[in-house]
Formats: C-alpha cells, sequence, structure tokens
C-alpha cells in the first residue's frame, strides 16, 4: 500500500474598506516558497460535475499595467507548455504559441 503524500498551498488577500486587494502573499512548503508576496495571481479549478472552471484572477491596486501585460503574456506562454504536456498535441499547441508571439507584439513586449 502506497503512502498518501498531502501538500498545502496557501493564498492570503488583504482587502481594502472596498474589499479591493491591497496585498497578497502565497506559500507552498513544499516548493520552498514561504509567505511570498506577490502583485497578481490566476488560479483556475475544474468542476468535473458542472464540467466547468471555476476562477479567481486577483491583482494589487498598485499592479502596473505594463507588468500585468507581461503577467498575462507569460501565463499565456506557460498555458500553452502545460496544454502540450497535458494532451501532446503539438499541433493546437504551435497556434497557441503564434498567439503568443502575436500578443507579444501587439503589446510592444520584449523578449
Amino acid at each position: 500500500m502506497s503512502k498518501i503524500i498531502k501538500s498545502k498551498i496557501e493564498l492570503n488577500v488583504e482587502l481594502d474598506e472596498n474589499r479591493v486587494p491591497e496585498k497578497l502573499n502565497w506559500s507552498a512548503q513544499d516548493g520552498g516558497v514561504d509567505n511570498e508576496e506577490a502583485k497578481a495571481f490566476m488560479l483556475s479549478v475544474w468542476d468535473n460535475k458542472a464540467q466547468e472552471t471555476l476562477k479567481i484572477d486577483l491583482w494589487t491596486k498598485d499592479m502596473p499595467v505594463d507588468e500585468m501585460k507581461l503577467f498575462f503574456h507569460q501565463t499565456l506562454v506557460t498555458m500553452s507548455d502545460t496544454f502540450l504536456r497535458a494532451t501532446q498535441d503539438e499541433k493546437m499547441t504551435a497556434t497557441m504559441k503564434d498567439f503568443c508571439d502575436y500578443f507579444a507584439e501587439k503589446l510592444e513586449l520584449k523578449k
């Protein structure tokens, strides 16, 4: 019988009086992350009963727009990589990567 191992990822959000995020911190002990500050995060969870994605997208009110653009671009690139690992669909991954390049070009992001 194999031993079950549990891991915990913790997200903490400090809100202002209008419930707008002022501070985001996260911890992932197995990954060596302890209460690190972040300016934004996106969390997606698959609900297989409802067959839909549940998500939380948060960013602090002092997150600079230029950093948000980079954050989105890097997230899209990472999603392309994850899609390939999950599906082995090289053709669609290439299409997704092409879009990532287009996205970066239109936003004039430096690689």
